[in-house]
């Protein structure tokens, strides 16, 4: 997609994002949005005892929920959310390198399509020196909001 804007209102504000997560996994596992730019969505999680796996790096479950999160939370604000809500339908996630404990990791999420009924973002994960952790790619449906 272009650099061009995808947000549908330029007034989202990082510290509604982060509240509205607050009181789930989001806030549990750490994840903080934070940044918000023209086709892209930022957010970090930390790499610790709510992430890894027994071998202390991070878990490829881990990676799949900041990727879902970010891919979501971006998803609906690129919608008409009076009428609609983006809901997850498919991951997938190419593990590339392990994270260890007590590091941060970065996740972008970029839309790749934005269709009325459907929409696909990509998530790259990466550690703290920029190297890739891990590629996701996420399809959003969007779906009525029941009345």
């Amino acid at each position: 997609m272009s650099d061009s804007s995808v947000w549908i209102r330029d007034d989202f504000k990082l510290d509604q994002i982060n509240e509205r997560g607050k009181d789930t996994l989001v806030e549990h596992l750490g994840i903080i949005v934070t940044e918000i730019g023209p086709n892209y969505l930022l957010g970090t999680m930390p790499v610790d005892n709510r992430t890894v796996q027994p071998a202390r790096i991070l878990h490829g479950g881990g990676s799949c929920v900041l990727a879902e999160s970010l891919g979501s939370i971006a998803a609906n604000m690129v919608i008409d959310s009076k009428k609609y809500i983006a809901v997850g339908q498919s991951i997938t996630a190419s593990h590339l390198r392990p994270a260890p404990e007590v590091t941060l990791v970065t996740g972008k999420a970029t839309a790749l399509h934005l269709g009325k009924r459907s929409q696909v973002w990509d998530i790259d994960i990466t550690n703290e020196q920029g190297k890739l952790v891990c590629s996701s790619r996420l399809t959003m449906a969007i779906v009525e909001k029941p009345i």
